[in-house]
């Protein structure tokens, strides 16, 4: 699906574009409206992390020198026909009309999540010691993230799970702006992220710790411990979770009490995790005797961004 939807459909209307401009005014406004649309929403609702990050920079780069090149091969546009003159024509205009809705439509979804949502919103700084991350999974739509099913108060197996619904999903940048050494290497050290360092985002006290969960190889994880090894801050009136996290290297304890930027451990594949990342959300306490994770959901703004899907995070020491 990835390669589908990342790489052969974009280089396949990019080709189209630059290759088989319409020939008439109608056609070519709709084929360039259509691709440029339809990319454009990609660009936000697709996980960027396969292949890399920067990709949908280059296809909008080619984008608009197909566009160029689709305008300069024309004698000038007061020379083509108005209206698709052959059957084929319309059929290529059909297929410009349908990208555009698609376009539009999902576009508007992604953008609407970048919205800050009308919930409280928690302030922390960076999560990260050192390092440069990509946002997998975070904003306010359930299109660019996917925690936010756990919101459907009817489905009754989401409602322990229901204070991760604006959580955010970090994944690490390597060299060539790639997550890991590998399409989807099983050793997690491979990846980018394992092993990045973890520092407290406020000042609170630690209300549960769990450093002694295994690190998983991909594509295994533990679906009954999902958190994994992790870290709960009580930050003011919210709690702020961290979730698989390395084995071993959890360095805080229940009761401890920390200051923003003290040390808690490194990023692992503990957990119900498809492959090393931090996790993070905010969200008021459970109530006595409820599951830890049942309180109700919090937005989380870090270093002063509301961060969505494809978003980028460096730390100042990384």
């Amino acid at each position: 699906m990835v390669l589908l939807f990342q790489v052969a459909i974009p280089l396949v209307l990019l080709a189209w574009l630059w290759l088989r401009p319409a020939r008439s005014l109608v056609g070519l406004v709709g084929q360039v409206a259509g691709t440029g649309a339809f990319l454009f929403a990609l660009s936000l609702v697709a996980q960027w992390a396969l292949p890399v990050w920067w990709l949908p920079r280059v296809y909008g780069g080619i984008w608009l020198a197909a566009v160029g090149v689709a305008l300069g091969v024309r004698p000038g546009l007061r020379g083509l026909p108005r209206w698709p003159l052959r059957g084929r024509a319309w059929s290529e205009a059909a297929v410009s009309a349908l990208l555009l809705g698609l376009g539009v439509w999902f576009g508007t979804q992604a953008l609407m999540g970048r919205m800050v949502p009308e919930v409280g919103v928690v302030d922390i700084a960076t999560p990260f010691g050192a390092g440069h991350v990509l946002v997998a999974s975070g904003g306010a739509h359930p299109l660019i993230n996917a925690h936010m099913r756990t919101l459907d108060d009817s489905v009754e197996r989401y409602r322990p799970w229901r204070g991760q619904s604006y959580a955010i999903d970090f994944l690490g940048i390597g060299p060539w702006g790639l997550r890991a050494q590998g399409w989807r290497p099983v050793d997690p050290a491979a990846y980018a992220i394992f092993g990045t360092p973890l520092v407290a985002p406020c000042a609170g006290i630690v209300v549960s710790a769990e450093t002694d969960m295994p690190d998983f190889d991909i594509p295994q994880q533990d679906t009954v411990n999902r958190l994994g090894n992790h870290v709960i801050l009580r930050c003011g009136e919210a709690d702020i979770v961290l979730a698989h996290m390395r084995q071993a290297s959890v360095l805080v304890q229940r009761g401890d009490r920390v200051e923003a930027g003290d040390p808690l451990g490194q990023v692992g594949n503990s957990g119900a995790s498809t492959e090393p990342h931090l996790h993070i959300h905010a969200q008021r306490p459970a109530v006595a005797g409820a599951p830890p994770l049942s309180g109700d959901p919090l937005g989380l703004r870090i270093d002063g961004r509301f961060l969505v899907r494809g978003d980028r995070l460096r730390s100042l020491a990384g």
